[in-house]
């Protein structure tokens, strides 16, 4: 399998895992959701339906409305057939999305993958920004170091699409670090938000890991008043 093809498989899986769609559809949302495939045809997206429907990680469904079926049918044209994730389907992107190789870094599986990292947990997108950026970092220096050794002989705008070149690379670089530090913080703030509540439940226990006592104001932060004690029986002054 060619490392294109993995990318559209990926891709693939991902958006049917959102909702069963055909042929059409999928090409569309290719194009719109995932630039990295504008280029691509209905001679490159069928064979690979046909490929993972083979595998069992999609099967094929006729149209759901009757009308469409009837009309293809008197036009004589073949009904639209609608993509679905099987469960072997959904395990198998699971799987994909866990990797974090470096064919995860590069230009075209990286726009992929990151399109994806809705579906991804956290220490799998930390690892796959932290990669991309390193990825990148080893880039930005051979091209200054490149830049360094070849500047005298280059015409002026070769020298400027270098130099474009290397802004867009630093460009990228540091929306990574806004990216990772982003993540960093999510993390720290969800681990704050755990430890204060483990405080919470320990200071409505009273702190000594009992049950609260009735009546105690402070114990149960302002409960008693909303649920005070109920009145002694010989305090009835009805009869």
């Amino acid at each position: 399998m060619s490392r294109r093809s993995g990318i559209l498989e990926f891709a693939v899986l991902g958006l049917l895992r959102e909702a069963p769609m055909h042929g059409y559809e999928l090409r569309k949302r290719l194009n719109t959701s995932l630039g990295i495939f504008r280029a691509f045809s209905y001679g490159t997206l069928y064979p690979c339906l046909k490929t993972l429907v083979a595998s069992g990680w999609l099967i094929e469904e006729p149209g759901s409305a009757p009308e469409d079926a009837l009309a293809a049918s008197l036009a004589g044209r073949r009904a639209k057939i609608v993509y679905r994730l099987t469960a072997e389907g959904k395990e198998h992107f699971e799987e994909l999305l866990s990797h974090t190789g470096p064919d995860s870094w590069e230009d075209e599986h990286f726009a992929a993958r990151f399109a994806f990292f809705g579906q991804t947990e956290r220490e799998v997108r930390m690892r796959v920004l932290e990669g991309r950026r390193s990825r990148l970092e080893e880039r930005l220096e051979k091209m200054r170091a490149s830049l360094a050794r070849t500047r005298e002989r280059l015409d002026d705008y070769t020298l400027e699409l270098q130099r474009h070149g290397m802004e867009s690379v630093e460009r990228e670089v540091r929306w990574l670090n806004e990216l990772i530090e982003s993540e960093r913080a999510g993390r720290d703030q969800r681990r704050s938000m755990a430890t204060g509540e483990a405080a919470r439940q320990d200071n409505t226990s009273g702190g000594s890991g009992g049950p609260p006592r009735r009546g105690d104001g402070a114990s149960l932060g302002g409960a008693a008043a909303r649920y005070p004690d109920p009145p002694d029986p010989s305090e009835d002054t009805t009869n």
